[in-house]
Parts: structure tokens; sequence; C-alpha cells
């Protein structure tokens, strides 16, 4: 988990910084934190969309500049070519309900969190998908 708050550090998010590591086999596969994507300028810079429009956390995450940690870990995988099938994400919080739906169909065995997150249906889903959910 020291990575992970290690690789959080990164992102350029203005209300949370969120860090993601997938782990198989005690190694390393890729990392992730919330932020915009390549190219695009930072919410540091144009301000956050969010909070321009009193949008609540957990909340309509389709109205944001950025991508979630655990997305981005799960881009950087493909875009090098590195499977992720049986992985295991470490993260600083609970994946929302868009992220869930990824990871489950990334073949995400395990997610192991710090912190929880008001999403029901997202913790609904991963444990019909038969993902183990552990808090540290």
């Amino acid at each position: 988990m020291d990575i992970v708050d290690l690789v959080s550090k990164r992102s350029t998010c203005l209300r949370r910084r969120v860090g993601a590591v997938l782990v198989r086999d005690r190694r390393i596969l890729a990392t992730g934190y919330n932020g915009v994507p390549s190219g695009i300028m930072h919410c540091s810079e144009r301000g956050c969309l969010r909070d321009q429009m009193n949008i609540p956390s957990g909340e309509r995450h389709e109205l944001c500049r950025g991508l979630h940690a655990e997305q981005n870990a799960v881009i950087q995988a493909a875009l090098h070519g590195v499977g992720i099938r049986g992985a295991t994400l470490y993260c600083t919080n609970h994946p929302c309900i868009i992220c869930t739906k990824m990871l489950i169909n990334a073949g995400i065995v395990e997610i192991v969190i710090r912190d929880g997150y008001q999403d029901e249906l997202s913790k609904e889903l991963l444990e019909e998908a038969g993902v183990e959910v552990r808090k540290l």
C-alpha cells in the first residue's frame, strides 16, 4: 500500500488523490492514478468540472475530465501488452461502479483497499462476480 500511496501523489485531481497498482505473483504489472488523459489540460489549470457543476462525490462519474486510477492502471497494462487476468488490484479507495465493471471483465480476482466508498451497486457486483475485497 506504500507504493499505492506513492502512485497517488502523481494525481492531478483537485478533489481526491487515488492510486492503483495491479499485482500478480508479487510483481507489479501496472500502476495508475486519477487524472486527465494524456495531452489534456489538467484540472489544476482549467478548474474542476464537477465542482463547477456542484456534483457530489460518488455521483455522475461521466461528468469529469479525468480517468480513475483503476481505469488508468488497466489502460497502462493494455498499452504495454501486459495481461492482468488473475491479478490483484491494490487501491487507495473502493472502486466505483464503472471501474468495478471494467475490473470484473479484466479478470481481476481480488481488490485490496484502504478506504471505503459509498457505491452499493459496486459492492454488490463484486460480490456476485466472486471478486474478493479486503480492507486494510
